[in-house]
């Protein structure tokens, strides 16, 4: 499995995941002119040089494809935005408590509120990953989620100090979002595809035009749509633990649209960013030495390994290597020198695929990820 920057050859294969991936992941729609307008800003912001003293992280959007490497299909999809809000807007509700209270007559109410705001603007965004369910095996889902944070590790400059994820949110099969529903009924006459289509084109004015301006009390909304505020689709429920282990965290913000939850953390806390190293490369004589002595003399370890270009990124997953920090050098076969474009004494970047998972979830999202290990899957956002 390898991972690279997206080109244009794969847009055939990036309509097919637009299709798979079904209502609710919105940013990646069955849309010809989006879906190439979105590969050429990818290839514009990997090309970009991204350093200077008045770089600052702006419109750049990197797309990653995860490629089988027996038969060049492409197995899934991650990717990060530099910076959101500032080609359009970003909408949330905040879910908030709030007391009212009468002293005279010994009487208070607790209330939870949901109000429409314009947040995150600035913030880096991990999002549009998905793996496609006839691909899942080993690995395949934490290296496309856990390559973007050794890519912001080796790039920090291209990437705000605040990192967001908009996660999915419940909808059923047959594309019937239970939040989106009671919206539908009491302010805006679209159902949830037509929606999500619009979102995904980067049209979502209609959220500040048609919207609640107020605060909306969720005693008001229907017991459906109560139930899946700030919660999760089953497909992302994987994703969800995995980046839950990275150090992410619920801080009340809600999509608009399907009710999910966004997580966010600081990117230089990022456990696989703090975990990230850099060191030169030693090509092993052995053309192709066998795995298991390898994983011996690497203590058993599971490697992401990458090469230090930008726009000839290359990333794969690996028991074949052996960190020797005394030397700071890390220890290939040729093989896999040659496929991730590596000479011996170049750099190269790895981290531990298989961190351990964190078990101090938040508690508004325990309920979305109770008794779900983290395994490979479909896992979309």
């Amino acid at each position: 499995m390898i991972i690279r920057p997206v080109v244009m050859s794969d847009l055939s294969a990036l309509r097919a995941i637009a299709v798979e991936s079904g209502p609710g992941f919105t940013s990646l729609v069955d849309n010809h002119d989006f879906l190439v307008e979105k590969i050429a800003r990818s290839e514009a912001s990997f090309a970009s040089a991204g350093r200077g003293s008045g770089w600052q992280p702006g419109d750049q959007s990197y797309l990653f494809v995860l490629v089988a490497p027996d038969s060049g299909d492409i197995m899934g999809i991650t990717g990060i935005e530099a910076s959101v809000g500032q080609r359009r807007p970003i909408y949330h509700f905040r879910v908030e408590k709030t007391v009212r209270q009468s002293a005279r007559l010994g009487l208070n109410r607790h209330q939870q509120t949901l109000t429409l705001g314009n947040h995150c603007t600035g913030c880096s965004e991990i999002c549009t990953l998905f793996l496609r369910p006839r691909y899942r095996r080993a690995w395949a889902g934490k290296l496309l989620s856990r390559i973007r944070f050794l890519f912001m590790a080796q790039h920090p400059h291209r990437f705000a100090s605040t990192v967001i994820a908009q996660m999915r949110g419940v909808s059923d099969n047959t594309g019937n979002s239970p939040f989106w529903h009671w919206f539908q009924a009491n302010f805006v006459d679209l159902d949830f595809a037509t929606v999500n289509q619009l979102m995904g084109t980067g049209d979502n004015g209609f959220v500040a035009e048609l919207m609640p301006e107020h605060p909306i009390y969720t005693h008001l909304l229907d017991q459906s749509a109560r139930a899946v505020i700030g919660k999760v689709h089953s497909d992302t429920r994987p994703a969800l633990h995995l980046l839950e282990s990275e150090g992410f965290r619920y801080t009340g913000l809600i999509d608009p649209i399907d009710g999910g939850p966004t997580l966010e953390a600081q990117t230089d806390r990022l456990r696989s960013v703090q975990q990230t190293r850099c060191c030169r490369v030693h090509i092993s004589a052995e053309p192709s030495p066998a795995v298991a002595a390898w994983t011996h003399g690497g203590q058993g370890k599971t490697l992401m390994v990458a090469n230090t270009s930008t726009s000839d990124f290359r990333a794969t997953v690996t028991s074949a290597a052996r960190h020797r920090p005394a030397n700071q050098i890390l220890e290939i076969p040729r093989s896999l020198a040659h496929t991730l474009g590596l000479d011996s004494g170049a750099d190269v970047w790895f981290a531990d695929l298989d961190i351990a998972r964190n078990q101090n979830q938040h508690p508004a999202l325990s309920a979305n990820s109770e008794s779900t290990p983290v395994k490979e899957a479909s896992s979309a956002y």
